[in-house]
């Protein structure tokens, strides 16, 4: 495996570098808050190993991120973005108008999305997506009519389910967490109650994707479900205070935190790296970084942290990476993750 040699961006901001007054020492990395203890895993293990200064990793959420890393070439803008979910269109778009037209896409490892409860909820949570979807959701169906959800209380979705409130904490819009649980969960939940299913029936494919987007895709407002910000340490003091209560983030979150939390059971699977790697957990996604190739050669100690991230030692099945919860790519797709991003290989332009 070899680096490519610098692009044109890349030997304009060396020029720009040559003539400031002073170089920035630690790499920037800003993005995810599910990607974060991945990286800052890897960026201990890269200081321990090299002496170097420890990367600042910072939390900002997977949206705050891109637009961070997307700003521009340069000492004042990061060098890699975590993201759990992949970019989109729009952020590529921005990253190309300010310059930031060489990115490396690498797609770590995949994770699930977690909803836990505290060690002291004695209640054997197992709900399904509609269940979830009816609970969160700002609209839903009651008595075939289309309305502002009503429900309070979990039994009063499914007698089966406690008498106890519905409160749940979970990601803003921000965050790519939040993307993925509305599209893997919400969505199809959503898909499942029988006004839903009618509109499917009236509609065409295209209409009908339309329709659950702009109906399916919004959380309610009005208490049940609160938005915790991107701290996920935040969510875990909240549970601990409110047993009742539920949170939302990715499984590397609840695995760091299993002598505190429980993972509630979704279709009767519980969350774990054996179900997230067999596809039986219904709600999992794929994690990742982006690079910026034009800092590569320039910010010091960045090509030895990005050959860091890439080593068999973080992203083998008994990795380091998958001690902290991160279900390992296959040996195959590992291997070719290894060559695209050692060897700088450009994303393709999204449409």
């Amino acid at each position: 495996m070899s680096f490519t040699k610098l692009s044109v961006s890349a030997l304009a901001f060396v020029a720009v570098s040559a003539t400031a007054a002073a170089a920035r020492d630690e790499i920037r990395i800003v993005g995810s808050s599910t990607v974060f203890p991945y990286t800052q895993a890897v960026a201990e293990q890269f200081a321990n190993n090299t002496g170097a200064p420890s990367p600042i990793v910072e939390s900002t959420g997977t949206g705050g991120g891109m637009k961070i890393f997307c700003g521009g070439i340069g000492e004042q803008f990061a060098d890699i973005t975590g993201a759990s979910r992949a970019m989109k269109a729009s952020e590529y778009n921005l990253c190309q108008e300010n310059g930031v037209t060489d990115i490396t896409e690498a797609l770590i490892g995949y994770d699930g999305l977690s909803i836990a409860v505290s060690r002291a909820n004695d209640i054997e949570w197992d709900l399904s997506l509609s269940e979830i979807y009816q609970a969160l959701g700002a609209q839903v169906e009651v008595n075939g009519e289309w309305v502002d959800n009503p429900f309070k209380t979990w039994n009063e979705i499914n007698p089966d389910l406690p008498a106890v409130e519905i409160l749940a904490y979970g990601p803003p819009p921000t965050s790519g967490t939040r993307d993925a649980f509305v599209e893997l969960a919400m969505h199809e939940g959503c898909e499942e109650l029988d006004f839903v299913k009618a509109r499917k029936e009236e509609l065409d494919k295209k209409a009908f994707k339309t329709w659950v987007k702009e109906n399916c895709s919004r959380m309610r407002t009005d208490g049940p479900f609160v938005e915790a910000g991107e701290n996920d340490n935040l969510i875990v003091q909240r549970l601990e205070a409110d047993p009742n209560a539920m949170g939302i983030f990715g499984y590397s979150f609840l695995y760091e935190n299993l002598d505190k939390l429980k993972g509630v059971m979704i279709e009767g699977v519980e969350p774990s790296t054996e179900t997230i790697a067999d596809k039986s957990y219904p709600i999992s996604r794929p994690l990742y970084f982006y690079v910026k190739n034009a800092h590569r050669g320039v910010i010091p100690n960045l090509e030895e942290f990005i050959e860091e991230y890439m080593s068999d030692d973080a992203l083998e099945p008994d990795g380091y990476l998958a001690e902290r919860g991160l279900v390992a790519l296959s040996d195959d797709a590992r291997a070719e993750l290894q060559d695209a991003v050692l060897d700088a290989q450009p994303m393709d332009a999204l449409n």
